[in-house]
């Protein structure tokens, strides 16, 4: 896997993947981009999300959404690094059993999501959920 990013002006860059897919990233605050440390969040949050759904779509769960809310701590000397990082899955449908969210969940933060391995590696990575039942 390789990407590359490249100046664009200011503190704007463009990331550019292998695939092809490209973002532009700001480390202006605010800025007209998401920061890398910001990427890094929804990177985690992404990650895991593919692998949710996926387990939770083989499990005949009738999701309708699916949303996780990221918190990221940051130290307040240089480096900024995260401290802390607390994901809460929330997935919305009908008649979704939590028995099978919690295990979607776990699978994916403690085994499948190469993003979360990588990064409790550095700091505590937490994650919760809840439901929310649609009608």
């Amino acid at each position: 896997m390789i990407a590359t990013v490249k100046w664009l002006d200011g503190m704007r860059f463009v990331g550019t993947s292998e695939s092809g897919h490209a973002m532009v990233m700001d480390g202006d605050n605010p800025g007209t981009g998401p920061s890398p440390m910001e990427m890094i969040l929804m990177a985690v949050g992404g990650c895991s999300s593919v692998d949710v759904v996926s387990i939770l779509q083989k499990a005949r769960q009738d999701v309708q959404s699916c949303e996780v809310e990221i918190k990221g701590t940051r130290a307040d000397d240089i480096p900024r690094v995260f401290t802390e990082i607390e994901l809460v899955f929330v997935i919305t449908g009908r008649e979704v059993q939590a028995k099978h969210v919690e295990r979607a969940v776990n699978l994916s933060m403690e085994k499948y999501c190469s993003v979360s391995k990588m990064l409790e590696k550095a700091t505590p990575v937490r994650h919760s959920f809840r439901i929310v039942d649609l009608p």
